[in-house]
């Protein structure tokens, strides 16, 4: 799930954006048909910050391998059922992380 978004470009756009309060980005979508959408942003939570870094450290490292371990620990705050390491489906991840990032807005 994290290799797949760290390869969305609108998504790490959208992420580098949110770094900097009060910008105003403009999303355009040619693949969906999609009117462009203009919006402000404000200043982003913990779980932001963290999924712009590990995106990030994806995108850059010259190391084979990124571990996650403050975007996990943000997600753990949020739901707290992703506590303790046991197994879980990556939908859940995926759908968790996605909206606690969309309520940090």
């Amino acid at each position: 799930v994290l290799q797949n978004l760290s390869q969305t470009p609108v998504l790490r756009e959208l992420l580098k954006e949110a770094k900097m309060p009060g910008t105003m980005v403009k999303i355009e979508s040619p693949e969906l048909c999609m009117e462009p959408q203009l919006i402000k942003l404000d200043q982003p939570g913990p779980l932001t910050l963290a999924m712009h870094q590990f995106v990030t450290e994806m995108q850059e490292t010259k190391k084979g391998v990124v571990t996650p371990k403050e975007l996990f620990a943000q997600v753990c705050k949020k739901a707290i059922r992703f506590k303790g390491y046991q197994q879980q489906d990556s939908h859940e991840l995926l759908r968790y992380l996605l909206d606690g990032m969309r309520a940090e807005e």
